[in-house]
């Protein structure tokens, strides 16, 4: 038999039923090994499970009956969670950054804008390097070339361009695209844990030393 339909009072799609809380009266079995054991009562089902001394895990719950696993629910658990995860970075890396240049930038800004690029190269993200002409500039578009060009080869631990850079009506583009994490380099950016204690954390035993002098003078 089918399982009750959903309502509003029913757990989200994403909760999953485990041994007691399954509601269907039948339910698909596959075994620990993977291989289908076939269709059993729950009661029979959950039987089965606790000989292996294992849970019995919903696992489509959408399916006429719903198909159950045997398995251990907490590696069950570790596993979707990896799985979430990866999918997550898959999603991270869909995403487009986008830093502006100016063919005169000045240097600072120039450094603040390949901070940028490289923390979102490093974090598995492109990033769309656009230069944009403004009025006679464009008489001078080797400058720009010049200044996306060098932008390329200092990111060039981090990324790779998708095509080389291309003049589009007044903005000279190109993408670039993360290296895989084995091929990078590290972020320069990132800040050591020593810089994330607390001021509390971070102490020398000179201090602790003075602090005890003090407690001395105080005892005596």
């Amino acid at each position: 038999m089918s399982r009750p339909p959903y309502s509003r009072n029913s757990p989200p799609p994403s909760y999953v039923r485990v041994d007691g809380k399954i509601r269907a009266r039948e339910v698909r079995v596959i075994g620990p090994d993977g291989a289908q054991i076939g269709i059993l009562s729950l009661a029979e089902a959950i039987t089965l499970a606790r000989r292996y001394q294992l849970n019995l895990v919903e696992v489509s719950a959408a399916a006429n009956p719903p198909v159950c696993r045997i398995v251990d629910f907490g590696k069950y658990r570790y596993e979707q969670s990896k799985k979430e995860k990866e999918s997550k970075k898959h999603q991270h890396a869909n995403k487009v950054k986008e830093v502006q240049l100016r063919p005169n930038i000045d240097p600072h800004d120039f450094g603040v804008k390949l901070q940028h690029a490289v923390e979102f190269l490093c974090e598995d993200m492109k990033v769309k390097v656009s230069l944009r002409f403004r009025g006679r500039e464009m008489a001078h578009q080797e400058f720009g070339y010049r200044v996306v060009q060098k932008f390329v080869q200092d990111t060039a631990p981090f990324a790779h361009p998708d095509a080389p850079p291309k003049l589009t009506g007044r903005s000279i583009n190109v993408m670039l695209s993360p290296l895989p994490r084995n091929k990078r380099a590290k972020n320069p950016y990132e800040k050591p844990a020593a810089e994330l204690l607390t001021p509390d954390e971070d102490h020398t035993d000179e201090d602790d030393d003075h602090e005890e002098t003090e407690g001395e003078k105080q005892s005596s």
